[in-house]
Formats: structure tokens, C-alpha cells, sequence
């Protein structure tokens, strides 16, 4: 019986113990609302945004504008080097006759460098006569340059300084223009002696004369045939 009493004892005093603990919360973290205001972006009123509009199409409108100024820059600079090419370097025509064949045909373009205004033997050059009045473009073969002395002989022969010159791709005889130009004929300073392929029908220095440097457009680079259907 004393043993139940003690034990009862001891049981009381653990169940004090236990009692008088403080009970064990976690910490709670408390977020405190703020009292400063939330910031809102103002809404721009009509005209303000009708201004920002338009400040955007002005802006685009700018760029365009550059755009197509820099367009014109770019425009105006291929024409001034299209300008130097084919009228200060390259020149271009049409064949204005059968004067030429079979070399070249009545109707083919041809190209002609400008700034080769002092040609050499057999250079085909285009050139510009006065013929009964009337400037006319041609074109012709070099034969003899300033200081030769050229003379067509009875056979038909073109002779130069002598020698009589061989033509293997010349397929008809050089008849003189009888009463156009006296032989022999030596030639002044800038004058050359020019014939055509075409020698039965042309006409070239037998009938006008030599041909000065002046009168000279350019040396022939090449010719572009035209297309016969």
C-alpha cells in the first residue's frame, strides 16, 4: 500500500512538471501594411496622345525622307559616271552603212573608245566628214598616218611610202576616185589616209580627202552584231 502511495506521489509531481511548461509556438512573422500610397501611371488625356502620335509619324516621315534623299544621292551619281562613260570615254552608234562589210554590217552597234584620238595603221576608226555640205558619221580603216605618202597604183594597189600593201582580207580592188585626190599624196601633220572593207561601193579617202584629227570621234573597242531574222 505504501508503494502504490509513492508511486502515486512521484505520477503527481511529473504531471506538475509537465504542467508548467510554457506550451512552444513558432514565431509568426506579422507583414505590416504599408500606408504610402501605390504608385499608378497616369493615363495621358486625348491630346497628349494624339501628340505622341504624330510625333511618331514626323519621325517616321524623317526617316523616309532620308531614305529617299540618300535614294537620289545614289541616283544622281551612277548618272554623272553613266555621263563620263558614254559621252566623255565610251561612245556607242550604229553601222550608217554597207561601207564596212563584211567586217562590220549596216545596222551593228558599235562601241568606240573617245580618247583614242590618234590611231595607228589598220585601226577602224568613227569619224566625222563633211560631205556635199552635210556632217556625216562614218567609219573607215587606217591606212597611212601623218608623214606617209600614199599613192594607188594603175593595178589598183594602195602604196605606201613605197611599198605596196597586202590585203588578204580584202576582197575587192582600190579603184581611184578619178578627179577627187591627186597622188601621190603626202600627209600633213594630224591628216590620215582612211579607206573602207567595202572598196567598190564605200566612200572614204579616194572621194573626200584625208581625214583630220579633229574630225575623229574615237577608235572602234568592238562591235555588237544586230540580230538578222
Amino acid at each position: 500500500m505504501e508503494t502504490d502511495h509513492n508511486d502515486n506521489e512521484k505520477k503527481d509531481e511529473i504531471d506538475s512538471i509537465i504542467s508548467e511548461e510554457p506550451d512552444f509556438k513558432p514565431e509568426e512573422t506579422l507583414i505590416e501594411p504599408s500606408d504610402d500610397p501605390v504608385e499608378e501611371k497616369p493615363e495621358l488625356s486625348e491630346s497628349a496622345q494624339e501628340a505622341e502620335k504624330l510625333k511618331k509619324e514626323l519621325a517616321k516621315d524623317e526617316k523616309s525622307f532620308k531614305n529617299l534623299q540618300r535614294f537620289l544621292i545614289y541616283l544622281a551619281v551612277f548618272l554623272v559616271i553613266l555621263w563620263v562613260m558614254f559621252f566623255k570615254i565610251i561612245g556607242i552608234t550604229h553601222m550608217p552603212s554597207e561601207d564596212m562589210e563584211p567586217r562590220i554590217d549596216a545596222g551593228d552597234l558599235v562601241l568606240f573608245y573617245r580618247l583614242a584620238r590618234k590611231p595607228q595603221f589598220q585601226d577602224v576608226i568613227v569619224f566625222e566628214k563633211v560631205v556635199d555640205g552635210k556632217k556625216t558619221l562614218m567609219v573607215g580603216r587606217v591606212m597611212a598616218v601623218p608623214g606617209d605618202t600614199v599613192e594607188i597604183s594603175a593595178g589598183n594597189s594602195v602604196i605606201v611610202n613605197g611599198n605596196v600593201l597586202v590585203e588578204p582580207k580584202i576582197y575587192s580592188m582600190t579603184p581611184k576616185r578619178e578627179d577627187k585626190v591627186t597622188y601621190p599624196l603626202t600627209l600633213g601633220e594630224k591628216q590620215y589616209f582612211v579607206l573602207v572593207d567595202n572598196r567598190l561601193q564605200g566612200m572614204d579617202s579616194r572621194y573626200f580627202g584625208p581625214v583630220t584629227k579633229d574630225e575623229i570621234l574615237g577608235t572602234i573597242i568592238t562591235i555588237i552584231r544586230r540580230i538578222k531574222f
